[in-house]
């Protein structure tokens, strides 16, 4: 990641910056020489971790507040070089249960973060963190990003409209946005008291606490898995990258993984825990969209970016994070 060149001392903002993506990120930009700001409203449940940036608490500036607020992101877009928009409603199974909250976060603050830019720092690059939900069921394999978009949750479909209008103010209003369609990612920093997003995690923390690993199904359906320093990695080569500007683009390893797989090694490995079959809950087969890997040739060629780490060298990592850190997250 040293490699990456151009945001010694750029200012950039990070919606949603104490969550999972966010700290990790907002960790990487400083090592770079970047000066951080973020802003996160700290919502239960939702990830954001004070703990999460504790070595870098003295070097970033932290905003407690909300991108649906428009007096503070009017103020906090201004003068900023990059703003990476990770700010959302992210827990698949609440956007079920309160889909007009998931319109509000996602939506609204998504358009509120945009507007403020329009009026005061058309210059800021914006680079946002879509999902690769948007898709829906996959109809052929690998998903390109030319797949029909046809989600099967609000969450996707909020995630969707925001980046419509990422992509609409970079059209109509030359406001530089990218958008990523971002596979599973799991890593470090990812909350774990609850198993309503980001199942892999949820795993890790079962056979660390040595209990069975829950797998749907059959656990023959596929996943692509994608480390988190593989995606801060790729997020920061799309920010300095300009001919990425304006396009959308899958963020996966094109690697098919199936959760029966997932768990066997994440017990090999952890050493403890074990693989059992459950059967799905209503709210999970609702929104189950099947098999997904990436087809991740385009990035490739227009970033040069490609993920770098293995599935058994992420999850030894995770696991030892965890095994240091575990009663700031269980």
């Amino acid at each position: 990641m040293g490699g990456i060149k151009g945001l010694k001392n750029k200012e950039v903002l990070i919606t949603g910056g104490l969550g999972f993506i966010g700290s990790n990120l907002a960790i990487a930009l400083v090592r770079l020489g970047a000066r951080v700001t973020i802003i996160d409203n700290m919502l239960p449940r939702q990830g954001g971790n004070l703990f999460n940036i504790k070595d870098i608490a003295d070097k970033v500036k932290v905003n407690f507040s909300d991108v649906r607020n428009e007096l503070s992101m009017n103020h906090l877009v201004k003068g900023k070089d990059y703003i990476f928009h990770l700010a959302g409603q992210v827990n698949h199974v609440d956007s079920m249960r309160n889909p007009i909250q998931d319109l509000d976060i996602n939506c609204k603050g998504t358009l509120v973060l945009l507007e403020a830019l329009r009026r005061h720092n058309t210059g800021a690059r914006v680079i946002f963190a879509g999902t690769r939900g948007e898709y829906g069921s996959s109809v052929k394999l690998p998903v390109d990003e030319d797949h029909p978009t046809n989600p099967k949750g609000i969450y996707a479909v909020t995630n969707l409209t925001a980046e419509k209008m990422v992509l609409v103010y970079d059209d109509v209003h030359k406001i530089r946005g990218a958008c990523l369609r971002i596979t599973n990612t799991y890593g470090p920093r990812h909350q774990m008291m609850h198993d309503e997003y980001g199942v892999f995690n949820w795993f890790i923390r079962k056979a660390m606490d040595n209990e069975a690993i829950p797998v749907f199904g059959d656990g023959r359906i596929l996943r692509d898995f994608l480390y988190v320093e593989d995606l801060v990695e790729c997020m920061l080569m799309v920010a300095t990258t300009d001919s990425a500007y304006g396009k959308v683009f899958n963020v996966g390893t094109g690697v098919p993984v199936s959760f029966y797989d997932l768990a066997k090694t994440i017990v090999r490995i952890t050493g403890t825990g074990k693989a059992k079959f459950t059967e799905f809950t209503q709210e999970r087969k609702e929104v189950e969209p099947g098999d997904y890997y990436a087809d991740i040739s385009h990035i490739k060629k227009v970033v040069k970016w490609g993920p770098k780490i293995s599935l058994d060298e992420g999850i030894r990592k995770t696991v030892a994070y965890y095994r240091k850190y575990k009663k700031e997250y269980w």
